[in-house]
């Protein structure tokens, strides 16, 4: 069995979350130590909302790829589960059934792929709302953490109510998105980078921002 803990800290807030590898699932259970609510989303697995000490429990099952969990900010639902988020929300809906808009700080995930390998990174691709922290608790296999103050340093040109946008999502421009797959880092990804060396600053950002853990049976 092989097991990660993923967990989000600023020096006023913890958001947490942990998942354990079992035979044929993983188990995350995401836990808002936040002095504020956050709506939790998941794809798979739709969302929550999280009051300060709450927690979440979604599962995965091996071979899940394209995974995303992450924090929505300043949400106002309805009774039907319609609304909206002031960052990460997904069309309107307290269930995630498709991915955040931007700018929205995302854990993403695949279980049990080449080489029995689960792969984890943080991505910035999206922009940053909310610190994170994403580190296994047992196979040795290291954490990588984003819990730098980005919202309060964020460039002018990037600055978007409640987070901080992605170069490529303001630009739009192959330079910053990449589309024709031949991209370099840029002063904007690097402003990313050097407060989050262990996060995807643009999406070339492979090599240092791609991570491994054992998939346990």
């Amino acid at each position: 069995m092989g097991s990660f803990s993923y967990f989000s800290l600023f020096p006023c807030f913890l958001l947490l979350a942990h998942f354990l590898t079992l035979s044929s699932a993983a188990t995350f259970e995401v836990r808002n130590q936040c002095p504020y609510t956050v709506w939790a989303a998941a794809v798979p697995g739709g969302g929550q909302r999280l009051d300060q000490g709450q927690s979440w429990t979604i599962t995965a099952g091996a071979g899940t790829t394209q995974a995303r969990i992450w924090g929505r900010t300043n949400c106002n639902f309805d009774g039907a589960g319609r609304g909206r988020c002031q960052t990460g929300d997904c069309n309107g809906l307290l269930q995630c059934q498709g991915y955040g808009q931007p700018p929205n700080t995302l854990a993403e995930y695949a279980l049990n792929q080449f080489n029995n390998l689960d792969f984890f990174d943080i991505s910035l691709v999206d922009g940053f709302n909310v610190p994170m922290d994403f580190s296994p608790v047992s196979g040795n296999c290291r954490g990588i953490r984003c819990a730098a103050d980005i919202n309060g340093q964020c460039p002018n040109e990037l600055k978007a109510d409640g987070g901080c946008n992605n170069p490529c999502t303001v630009y739009k421009t192959d330079q910053y998105c990449c589309n024709s797959g031949s991209c370099t880092a840029t002063d904007l990804s690097r402003f990313f980078k050097q407060r989050c060396p262990d996060a995807y600053s643009y999406p070339k950002d492979d090599q240092t921002s791609t991570f491994t853990c054992p998939w346990w049976d």
